[in-house]
């Protein structure tokens, strides 16, 4: 999954192994159970850090470093999607802004300026609605997501009852 979700392979399969671990691991367990340099469990602890997705913690009497995945589902997504959100849409709309702000000159820079605008619409959009998720609690979360299953279930339904009709996006008439 971590290579679906724009990590590399080792990142993965340490998230993974904190993930199913009933019990805090050191670098050393990490790297003894997944047959990877002491090396690369650093690195990829850091990377897993910098996204927020592991807890530190100590040993009275032991000097390493334990680890913990975050242990709720629902804080895993929002922390994932909050961090992929930092890294990608807000540079994709600091670019769509500064493009836009460029005097357009020709009709070929009109056209790609009302591309860019659009674009930067649906990203701000999207992303003020991203907002409004993340304060969801999970069990709103889950039911607002179990509706969109359920409107798809109607209009299929609407669809084989009476033929295909106009969908929401279009106006009655």
């Amino acid at each position: 999954m971590g290579s679906r979700w724009g990590i590399n392979r080792t990142v993965g399969q340490i998230y993974a192994l904190l993930f199913v671990s009933n019990q805090p691991l050191h670098a050393d367990d990490i790297s003894e159970k997944l047959s990877i340099s002491r090396s690369n469990v650093s690195i990829g602890l850091k990377e897993l850090q910098s996204w927020g997705l592991v807890r530190l913690s100590r040993v009275p009497g032991d000097r390493r470093e334990y680890f913990t995945s975050l242990g709720d589902v629902w804080e895993i997504f929002r922390v994932v999607a909050a961090e992929r959100r930092r890294r990608e849409v807000a540079p994709t709309l600091s670019v769509l802004r500064e493009s836009l702000l460029v005097s357009a000159k020709t009709d070929e820079d009109i056209f790609a300026q009302q591309r860019m605008r659009e674009m930067h619409e649906l990203v701000d959009l999207a992303n003020t609605w991203f907002d409004d998720m993340q304060r969801l609690s999970p069990e709103s979360l889950s039911q607002l997501m179990r509706m969109g299953t359920t409107v798809q279930k109607l209009l299929s339904a609407k669809d084989k009852l009476f033929g295909a009709g106009p969908s929401l996006d279009e106006p009655a008439p």
